[in-house]
């Protein structure tokens, strides 16, 4: 954090005499509000367009709009997401300013002030999300409407779609000798007891050994917590421990083996730390996966065997094996990746490849897993950038359709939820340009 920064964030809320400068129904938006809106999109490198005080309180407006709704409809949040949500995001904090000391002294607060904020925050965003999409869930565009949207396009607003590539691949994942695992069960067995024999501190074994560099960085604590965060067999283990201080026997979940330590419980929450070791796969292992990797890639050259009657014998990823092995693009459903948009390792291998060749093979890393997974890849196509049309690319034309009308459904509900709801507006705030009719005539 630089200081002038500091000093200029001091100054401004020293100098800011706080009240309500907006009403929305019954709830008030006071202008240190928005002046810590404006604060946090600052240092989070947002650029708001437009003047912030006029920009940032129709914002919040609207979104108490929508929180307002919810509240009507009895929509709630879901506690697990919204703590997961928040951990990660205060991780990025810490990762971005250096330390939660550095945190703690930039908001001027503690950090469990900063989490509970930023946890209201959150579940609000989760709230606003959810009217949204109850607004437009039964929005379905048909064929006709695409191509009648695809018509009506200027020239200068057809988009150019990327250069983009179709790829198939055949993952396997190696098995881990059962001595290997049973060392690294043991390993946490060890820590277990030097930390009960009074030989160490859990937190500081975390920091030099967990898996979960994120956590280790913390001691390996996670937060304050509800069940439905972890994965079942963590969530059971950590929510049998009674005493603070306790520690688990060793846990296996998909990320590996995980020792716990309770911090501290409230109610439906807990706040504990963790050690996660992956077991590692031995350099024999690797040598020969990669070798019968390279075996199929051989006979899929020479035509012994078809890569999509390979894929659905061999490959270990379940996503792909049943598809002829075609990746799927989770942002937009199709099978088509701009390069930037596939795993780094693929797409280091296909930049260069010509479409039909098959790959050397190489390793990977799986976030499921946790650890390297050993795969070819075919490059299957490869479509050069061009102006999108409606052959080509409909599903691109299709998504830009959709969201077209579910801004402009969204906006109308937002006009007529305005016109019915009490608006007041401090006189000094009202010559901003805003986007929707706020003060009524």
């Amino acid at each position: 954090m630089h200081c002038a920064l500091c000093i200029d964030i001091v100054a401004q809320e020293k100098n800011m005499i706080d009240g309500v400068v907006w009403v929305v129904g019954d709830e008030a938006i006071l202008r240190s509000d928005v002046e810590q809106e404006r604060i946090r999109a600052q240092y989070e490198g947002q650029r708001i367009q437009g003047d912030p005080y006029c920009v940032i309180p129709e914002q919040i407006a609207i979104q108490k709009l929508f929180i307002h709704q919810a509240k009507i409809d009895s929509i709630e949040v879901n506690d697990g997401q919204v703590e997961s949500q928040v951990n990660s995001q205060m991780n990025f904090f810490i990762r971005q300013i250096g330390s939660r000391e550095k945190l703690e002294e930039y908001y001027r607060k503690t950090y469990s002030e900063i989490k509970e904020e930023m946890r209201q925050t959150i579940a609000d965003q989760s709230l606003v999300q959810q009217v949204q999409h109850s607004l437009v869930q039964n929005i379905k565009v048909t064929p006709s409407d695409v191509r009648k949207y695809y018509s009506a396009l200027s020239e200068d607003s057809i988009p150019t779609i990327p250069a983009q590539v179709e790829v198939q691949i055949i993952t396997i994942e190696p098995p881990i000798p059962e001595e290997v695992i049973e060392a690294t069960k043991n390993r946490l067995r060890e820590y277990a007891d030097r930390v009960k024999n009074g030989e160490a501190d859990f937190s500081m074994l975390a920091r030099l050994y967990s898996d979960d560099t994120e956590s280790a960085k913390q001691g390996g604590e996670l937060g304050f917590a509800g069940r439905g965060t972890f994965v079942p067999e963590f969530a059971n283990a950590a929510f049998a421990l009674t005493e603070p201080g306790s520690i688990s026997r060793v846990i296996e979940t998909e990320f590996g083996f995980h020792l716990i330590q309770l911090i501290e419980r409230r109610d439906d929450r807990v706040n504990c730390r963790h050690i996660l070791l992956r077991p590692k796969i031995t350099s024999d292992i690797k040598i020969k996966t990669l070798n019968a990797l390279d075996s199929i890639a051989k006979d899929i050259r020479t035509e012994k065997i078809s890569f999509e009657i390979a894929a659905s014998l061999m490959s270990s990823d379940k996503d792909t094996k049943m598809n002829n092995g075609i990746m799927t693009n989770q942002n937009t459903g199709s099978s088509k990746f701009e390069y930037q948009d596939l795993p780094p390792e693929i797409a280091k291998m296909v930049y260069t490849m010509k479409p039909g060749e098959i790959s050397e093979p190489f390793a990977m890393f799986s976030q499921k897993l946790g650890r390297d997974v050993y795969a070819i890849v075919k490059l299957k196509n490869q479509i050069p950038s061009h102006k999108a049309n409606i052959t080509d690319d409909y599903q691109t034309l299709k998504n830009m359709c959709e969201n077209q009308i579910r801004e402009k459904t969204i906006k109308e509900w937002l006009k007529k939820k305005i016109a019915d709801t009490y608006i007041y507006i401090s006189p000094e705030w009202r010559e901003c340009d805003f986007e929707f009719q706020w003060i009524k005539k």
